[in-house]
């Protein structure tokens, strides 16, 4: 499938499309990346993603329209199964499975962080911040010896989980080191996500900038 162009429908801030485009760059494959304004989505990009919401995945075909692919995840499994360099899961089906999991874990996990980072309360901060911090302590005592969430290879988990990690490298330190503290593996898993090239890639340089706007914009407790 290597062949075949493909399209990553994009936003600047979205942390799903960041998932495609880390495993993307993992693959070093070539691709072409197209932003949508979400505030006002064009009538091309509805008709293209049922759910109405990016990442979506053209995937040019040798005789026809192109094929549409949603949902990070999706997309993702899509991109390690077609495309070459190593893979992204591992070849035993149990194992496999387990990584599907936490993968499924990872999406109430965001919640809960992306709750925190929001809050525009001190009450629903606490709570939010008391609720991400139980699901890390599940993750930590699920990794290993790191630095990537199955050892030494980097994974489908990891492409996973670094955009939320991502975050707290944004906000202040004062905040975010107490939500890890305590929690030595996440915290190291969490470095080691942050110093790979395509996480750090998958984002433009001003991402940082951005997503401080974005909090200020939204009122968060913690951009005051």
């Amino acid at each position: 499938m290597t062949e075949q162009n493909l399209t990553l429908v994009s936003h600047p801030l979205c942390p799903f499309v960041q998932r495609a485009a880390i495993v993307l760059l993992e693959k070093g494959v070539a691709f072409d990346r197209v932003n949508v304004d979400l505030s006002a989505k064009p009538d091309w990009f509805l008709a293209l993603s049922p759910t109405g919401k990016v990442p979506v995945l053209k995937v040019r075909q040798p005789h026809g329209e192109d094929a549409i692919l949603f949902e990070s995840v999706v997309i993702c499994e899509y991109l390690n199964e077609t495309q070459g360099g190593a893979a992204m899961y591992p070849d035993d089906a149990l194992l496999r499975a387990r990584h599907r999991a936490w993968i499924e874990f990872a999406t109430q996990t965001f919640t809960e962080g992306w709750q925190f980072l929001h809050a525009k309360d001190m009450a629903t901060a606490d709570a939010k911040r008391a609720a991400f911090r139980d699901r890390l302590s599940k993750i930590e005592a699920e990794l290993g010896d790191g630095p990537y969430f199955a050892g030494a290879d980097f994974g489908l988990v990891d492409a996973v989980y670094a955009p939320l990690f991502r975050y707290f490298g944004i906000i202040d330190r004062q905040v975010a080191d107490p939500i890890f503290a305590g929690l030595p593996r996440v915290t190291a898993w969490r470095v080691a996500l942050a110093e790979r090239s395509s996480v750090k890639n998958a984002v433009i340089g001003t991402y940082p900038d951005l997503f401080r706007d974005h909090l200020r914009q939204q009122g968060a407790m913690i951009a005051a």
